[in-house]
C-alpha cells in the first residue's frame, strides 16, 4: 500500500495520524475542565445533589481522557526528534522555550493539581478542593495557549532574524509569542473545545433523556449543555470569520484554496457553496456558487477584486482538494450546531426541552460532531499552510530528517495498530461510562435538611434478631 511513497509524504501522513489523535482529547479535556468547575461551584453555592453527582459523574470521564491526551502527546514530540529533526534544528530556538513553558507552566499545573480534585474533596476541604479544580480547569487553557502559541508562529513568524547556519535567532519574545494570527487562533480553538465538550455532554444528557424524559441529572446537563450551544456558537461563528480575514491577510494562498479561487476576480468573487476541485485543469467542476458573495464575505464589498492561485506560483501552492472539502466540513458542522441550538432555544421557550425527542435524538447523533469539526478546521490550517513547516521561510521538504521511507512506513503501520488498540480501548470504556448514567443513593425525606449540608448520613442496620432466619 506504501510502496513508491516518499518519506516526507509517510512523514507528514504519520504526524497527521499522531496529532489528529491527540487533538481530539485536548479538544475534549479543556472544555471539560471548564465544565467541571462550574459545576463544583454551582454545588458549593447551592448544595443541590445534582450538582455534586455530575461531577463525580464527569470527573471520571475527565481523568480517562486526560491521560489519553497525555500519552498521545508524548509520542509526537519524540516525532520532532526522529522525522523531522531538520526543524527541530532550524526552529528549535524559537518553538522549543515555548514548548518548555508549555510543560513547566501548564502541565505541571495541571497534573499537580489533578489528583486533589479527583481524589480530594474529603481530605482537603472545599474550599481548596474548588482552588484545585479551578486550577486544573486554567491548566488546560494555559496549555492550549502555549501550544497554539507555537504554531501560530509557524503560520505567522515574527520577533526573529535567521542566523547564518539557517536557525530562527529570538529576537522579541513578545512578537514571537504575539504573533499575528495568535488571539485569532487561540479564541477559535478554545471555543472549539468549550463547544465540543458540550455536545458530547449534551448528546449524554439527551441520550438518557430518551430512556427516562424525568431524570434530574439528564435534565440538568442537557439544559446547561443547550445554553452552551446557544450563546457559544454564533460567537465561534464571529470569531471565525476574524480568523478568515487575518489568514486572507497574512496566508492568501490558504484562503485561495479554501474558497477554491483558482483564477482571480477583478470584480467580485462568487462563493463557491459546492464542486469538485480539478487540480490538472485548475477549475471547479460542478460548482454551485453564490456571484460575488466571497468578495462581500472577504472585503465586505461586492466588487472588491478577490486574487486566485494563478498568481501563486504552483510549487507554493497548497493541496487545494482537501482544504477546499476539510473547509466545508468545519463550516457545515458549524452552521449545524448553529441550528441545533437555536432548535433548542425555542423548544426551551415553549418548555418542551425535555421532552422533544427529535432534538434529543439529533442532539444524540450531534455528539461527536465537535470532534470532526475540530480535526476539520486543523486540516484546513496545516494543509493549507503546504508547502511550508514555517510559513514563506522553511519548506516542509526541507525540514525532514535523513530518513528512509520503509523506516518511516514501518514505524507509521506499528502507531496505526497501538493507537487503534489502545486508543480504541480507551474510547470504548468512555463509552461505556457515558452509556451509564450518573447516580448516588436517593436519601429520605427525613434526611433533606442533612443533605442540604452535604453530609450523607451512614447506613443503618436493623437490630440483630436470632429468630430471624440468615
Amino acid at each position: 500500500m506504501l510502496d513508491g511513497t516518499t518519506a516526507e509524504t509517510l512523514a507528514r501522513i504519520q504526524f497527521a495520524f499522531t496529532v489528529s489523535f491527540h487533538i481530539i482529547f485536548p479538544a475534549f479535556s479543556i472544555g471539560l475542565a471548564s465544565f467541571l468547575a462550574v459545576l463544583n461551584a454551582l454545588w458549593l453555592r447551592s448544595r443541590d445533589q445534582t450538582y455534586l453527582d455530575l461531577f463525580n459523574y464527569w470527573k471520571k470521564i475527565f481523568a480517562v481522557a486526560f491521560g489519553m491526551g497525555v500519552v498521545s502527546g508524548i509520542v509526537m514530540s519524540y516525532q520532532f526528534g526522529t522525522n523531522w529533526s531538520v526543524f527541530s534544528d532550524k526552529a528549535g530556538p524559537v518553538i522549543g522555550p515555548l514548548m518548555a513553558y508549555e510543560v513547566l507552566s501548564a502541565f505541571f499545573l495541571e497534573a499537580g493539581f489533578l489528583g486533589i480534585m479527583l481524589f480530594g474533596r474529603d481530605r482537603v476541604g472545599d474550599r481548596l478542593h474548588m482552588f484545585a479544580t479551578a486550577m486544573v480547569a486554567f491548566g488546560t487553557l494555559m496549555s492550549a495557549t502555549w501550544i497554539l502559541s507555537v504554531n501560530s508562529w509557524m503560520q505567522t513568524p515574527a520577533g526573529y532574524s535567521i542566523a547564518a547556519n539557517g536557525q530562527f535567532v529570538p529576537e522579541d519574545w513578545w512578537q514571537i509569542v504575539f504573533n499575528p494570527s495568535f488571539p485569532y487562533r487561540l479564541v477559535h480553538m478554545v471555543l472549539a473545545a468549550y463547544l465540543t465538550t458540550a455536545f458530547v455532554v449534551g448528546a449524554v444528557g439527551a441520550l438518557h433523556l430518551l430512556r427516562n424524559q424525568a431524570d434530574t441529572e439528564a435534565r440538568r446537563m442537557f439544559s446547561m449543555a443547550m445554553w452552551m450551544a446557544l450563546i457559544v456558537t454564533p460567537i465561534q461563528i464571529v470569531a471565525g470569520d476574524s480568523h478568515g480575514l487575518n489568514t486572507l491577510e497574512h496566508q492568501p494562498a490558504k484562503v485561495m484554496a479554501m474558497e477554491g479561487h483558482y483564477d482571480s476576480h477583478p470584480d467580485g468573487a462568487p462563493l463557491i457553496l459546492f464542486g469538485i476541485p480539478n487540480p490538472e485543469e485548475k477549475r471547479i467542476d460542478y460548482a454551485i456558487e453564490v456571484p460575488k458573495l466571497s468578495s462581500l464575505i472577504l472585503k465586505h464589498d461586492l466588487n472588491a477584486p478577490l486574487a486566485g492561485l494563478d498568481t501563486i506560483p504552483d510549487d507554493e501552492e497548497p493541496p487545494v482538494t482537501i482544504v477546499f472539502f476539510s473547509f466545508r466540513v468545519m463550516i457545515g458542522i458549524g452552521f449545524a450546531m448553529l441550528a441545533v441550538g437555536a432548535w433548542s432555544g425555542l423548544a426551551r421557550i415553549r418548555g418542551r426541552l425535555f421532552d422533544s425527542h427529535w432534538l434529543h435524538r439529533i442532539c444524540v447523533i450531534m455528539g461527536p460532531a465537535g470532534f470532526v469539526a475540530v480535526l476539520a478546521g486543523w486540516i484546513t490550517t496545516e494543509v493549507g499552510r503546504q508547502p511550508y513547516t514555517v510559513y514563506g521561510l522553511l519548506r516542509t521538504s526541507d525540514s525532514l530528517a535523513p530518513v528512509e521511507a520503509p523506516a518511516v512506513a514501518t514505524s507509521l503501520i506499528a502507531f496505526v495498530v497501538v493507537y487503534f488498540f489502545v486508543f480504541g480501548a480507551g474510547t470504548a470504556y468512555i463509552l461505556a461510562m457515558m452509556n451509564k448514567r450518573p447516580s448516588t443513593p436517593r436519601l429520605g425525606l427525613r434526611d433533606a435538611p442533612i443533605r442540604a449540608a452535604g453530609v450523607v448520613p451512614p447506613r443503618k442496620f436493623a437490630p440483630f434478631d436470632p429468630s430471624t432466619p440468615n
